[in-house]
């Protein structure tokens, strides 16, 4: 009998936001997946980051990480030990990212696929789908996220939030709205056990749930079917993670986070999304009377890259050793650029001062909030030069712990928040600070 395994790829680092025990990889190289696959977790993630991509980057990366998957899962068969994986391209629970380039790649590395599904709630953050429409909640009100600034993305943006049409408008007509298998609410909550069955040849299927007892059972339904042969590709938000899963409680409360901050010293926060949701959660942040302002002059990058790096780190370390915590963020003015090309290869630059920062923070750092998916992948991967971590759980709902290894070169022990670009109410930032900083206080 195959062990099941569930094997995420991750297009930012945000995806482990509702799970914990489970290994992060910023490496995929067929022993460190080797390790993931022989693991005790049910799942591990893979973390690609292509949502900072171009297509072409991401097709290609996805495809060199199911190439090595194939070859670690052969290896792991041949030795006696079949893996029967679940496999999940995990991505933004606002529709953003590379639909359907990284599901086609993975159905040819690794398919075929009986069906696709997509399933892009994500409960904590107030991501629904009902009647095939996908809802982000504002308010208390539910807004179709073709009405939101997440629609308007440059490099992501789409016309509407109906699934099968967001399908049809993302394959370019490859994939007509009409093929498109809607499994609505109240079949979600029923018994689809026949449909699923009868699905073939990669069928695209978009799936209603408001709640997490929906996917709860609509996954143990797709369990079922799996075990009976079927094989299905997933692209979904977080919280079928949960449900296919089935994890117990984390060890540690979010309200108890604290006990991982190292020696109670400051912390430290890295804030690289521009979202209107992140600067609002910013100036609430800068609001606490234990941090202090690290601006990074974007526009400086270009023309004086070194002496802005070394004013920057020079506020850092001196607001630490004051016994506070430096925030560092990018400059939040508006810049448009004349092509996504020239948009990804700035925010590149960007990232890679970032992570010239993080690499030469305090020693002695409590902890690091990272906020935004990209920059939080920077951090583990570039930053902190991790080849994996294992997720502690959340400090706030969507927003995960992980912790370097006692190991690190610099930076042993350390815990550090992903913090989503898109999670929390305004005041989400300053809580999770809060949460963390009570030992250092």
């Amino acid at each position: 009998m195959a062990d099941t395994k569930i094997i995420v790829l991750d297009d930012d680092p945000t995806g482990s936001q509702t799970v914990h025990g489970c290994l992060l990889l910023t490496r995929w190289d067929v022993a460190t997946l080797a390790e993931a696959l022989d693991d005790a977790s049910p799942l591990f993630f893979v973390l690609t980051n292509t949502r900072g991509m171009d297509a072409a980057r991401a097709a290609a990366l996805t495809r060199e990480v199911c190439h090595n998957l194939r070859i670690a899962l052969d290896q792991r068969a041949a030795a006696g030990r079949p893996v029967q994986p679940i496999l999940v391209s995990r991505s933004d629970s606002t529709l953003r990212g590379h639909y359907p380039v990284e599901t086609d790649v993975i159905a040819e590395e690794l398919g075929p696929f009986d069906a696709h599904f997509l399933v892009p709630a994500f409960f904590e953050g107030g991501r629904v789908t009902v009647d095939s429409v996908h809802y982000l909640e504002i308010e208390g009100r539910r807004v179709p996220t073709h009405e939101t600034e997440f629609a308007r993305d440059s490099v992501f943006g789409y016309s509407t939030s109906y699934l099968p049409d967001y399908v049809a408008e993302k394959t370019r007509g490859r994939i007509p709205a009409a093929a498109v298998e809607r499994f609505l609410l109240a079949e979600v909550r029923g018994d689809v056990r026949g449909r699923l069955m009868a699905l073939t040849g990669n069928t695209c299927c978009a799936v209603d749930c408001e709640r997490q007892a929906d996917l709860d059972r609509f996954t143990a339904q797709i369990l079922e079917a799996a075990r009976g042969g079927k094989r299905f590709l997933f692209r979904s938000g977080a919280s079928l993670l949960t449900a296919l899963a089935g994890l117990p409680p984390q060890p540690v409360a979010p309200e108890d986070m604290h006990s991982y901050v190292r020696g109670e010293r400051p912390g430290a926060v890295i804030v690289g999304s521009h979202v209107k949701k992140t600067t609002d959660q910013l100036e609430a942040l800068l609001a606490e009377p234990d941090v202090a302002r690290v601006e990074v002059d974007v526009d400086r990058i270009a023309s004086d890259r070194s002496g802005l790096l070394a004013e920057v780190l020079e506020r850092a370390h001196s607001v630490h050793a004051q016994g506070r915590a430096p925030v560092i963020f990018t400059s939040r003015v508006e810049r448009t650029f004349s092509d996504q090309a020239t948009r990804l290869a700035f925010g590149e630059e960007v990232s890679a001062l970032l992570m010239d920062v993080v690499r030469r923070l305090p020693e002695d750092l409590g902890f690091l909030i990272s906020k935004g998916g990209i920059t939080s992948n920077d951090v583990l991967s570039t930053g902190l030069k991790l080849r994996s971590a294992r997720v502690l759980g959340q400090v706030l709902p969507g927003c995960s712990v992980v912790r370097c290894p006692d190991d690190h070169p610099r930076y042993p022990g350390l815990p550090v928040v992903i913090f989503p670009g898109n999670v929390g109410d305004a005041t989400a930032l300053a809580t999770v600070f809060r949460r963390l900083a009570g030992a250092a206080r």
